[in-house]
C-alpha cells in the first residue's frame, strides 16, 4: 500500500483539475497530470494506471459537454478512433524495436514546425461559425490522421490530443469542432488502455476516485470555457501544451545523458 501525505493529495488533486481544464480545451493534459503522479512518488505502472483512470472519466464529461452543443463531427470521430486504435497497437510494437531517443530528436524539429503551422496560417475571423462540409476525401484524411496520431501515441504518447486537434483543423475543421471531435478519439483510446491497467491491478482506487472527481470538474469547466470563447481559448492552450511537450522532451534527453 502506498501512503501519501495530505500535501501530496492536495497537490495531485489540484494538478488533475488543471490537467483536465487544459486537456478539455486543447488536449495534452496528461503532460501535467502524469508528471504530477511521478512527483508524489508513485511507481511508473501505478502513475500510468491512475493517470489513465482519472483522465478517462474527465474526458468522458468533456465529451458529453461537446456532444450536447453539437460540435462533434461523429463520422470523423468514429473513423479516426478505429484507425487510431490500429495505429496505436502498431506503434507500441515498433517502440519495442526502436530507441525512443530517435523519436525525441525528431520531435525537437517537428514541434516548432507544428507551432508555426498552427499559429501563422491564415484563418477567417469567423471560422468558428463556418460549417464543416464532410466529403469522402476528408473522411479518408480522418482515417489517415487517426492512424498516424495513433501510431505516435503507441510509440511515444505525450500531446496526442493536441496533435489530433491540430490535424483536424488542418482539414478545414473549425478549432472548436476539432477540439470536440478529438475528445471522442481520446476517449476510445483511453478506455482501451484503462481496461489493461484495471486487469493488471495498476490502479489505487482510493486515490484514483478523488483525482477522477477533480479531473471531471476541470474537464467540465474547461469545455464550457472553450464552448464560450471558441478558438480564442483553444489557441493559447495549444501553445501551452506544445511548450510543455518541448520542455519535457529536452529534460528527458538531458536526464539520459
Amino acid at each position: 500500500m502506498i501512503d501519501l501525505s495530505i500535501f501530496s493529495l492536495i497537490f495531485i488533486s489540484a494538478m488533475c483539475f488543471f490537467a483536465g481544464f487544459v486537456d478539455s480545451i486543447a488536449g495534452g493534459g496528461g503532460l501535467i497530470s502524469l508528471t504530477s503522479y511521478y512527483a508524489i512518488g508513485l511507481p511508473p505502472s501505478y502513475a500510468l494506471g491512475n493517470n489513465k483512470f482519472s483522465s478517462t472519466f474527465g474526458t468522458l464529461f468533456a465529451s458529453i459537454n461537446y456532444a450536447r452543443k453539437k460540435v462533434i463531427i461523429w463520422k470523423v470521430a468514429i473513423t479516426a478512433s478505429i484507425f487510431a486504435l490500429i495505429g496505436s497497437t502498431l506503434g507500441a510494437n515498433i517502440a519495442l524495436m526502436i530507441n525512443g531517443d530517435f523519436f525525441s530528436y525528431i520531435m525537437l524539429i517537428l514541434l516548432p514546425t507544428v507551432t508555426i503551422f498552427t499559429f501563422c496560417r491564415k484563418q477567417k475571423k469567423d471560422s468558428d461559425s463556418i460549417k464543416f462540409e464532410l466529403s469522402a476525401k476528408k473522411l479518408i484524411s480522418s482515417a489517415a490522421i487517426g492512424f498516424t496520431v495513433g501510431l505516435y501515441d503507441g510509440f511515444f504518447g505525450p500531446g496526442t490530443g493536441m496533435f489530433l486537434t491540430i490535424a483536424f483543423s488542418a482539414i478545414s475543421m473549425p478549432l472548436l469542432q476539432a477540439s470536440g471531435t478529438t475528445k471522442i478519439v481520446n476517449l476510445s483510446s483511453n478506455i482501451a488502455a484503462l481496461i489493461t491497467f484495471v486487469i493488471n491491478g495498476n490502479i489505487i482506487y482510493s486515490l484514483g476516485i478523488v483525482c477522477a472527481i477533480f479531473s471531471i470538474i476541470g474537464n467540465y469547466l474547461g469545455s464550457m470555457f472553450a464552448l464560450k470563447k471558441k478558438s480564442k481559448a483553444i489557441k493559447p492552450m495549444l501553445l501551452l501544451v506544445i511548450a510543455l511537450l518541448y520542455i519535457k522532451i529536452i529534460v528527458d534527453l538531458i536526464g539520459k545523458n
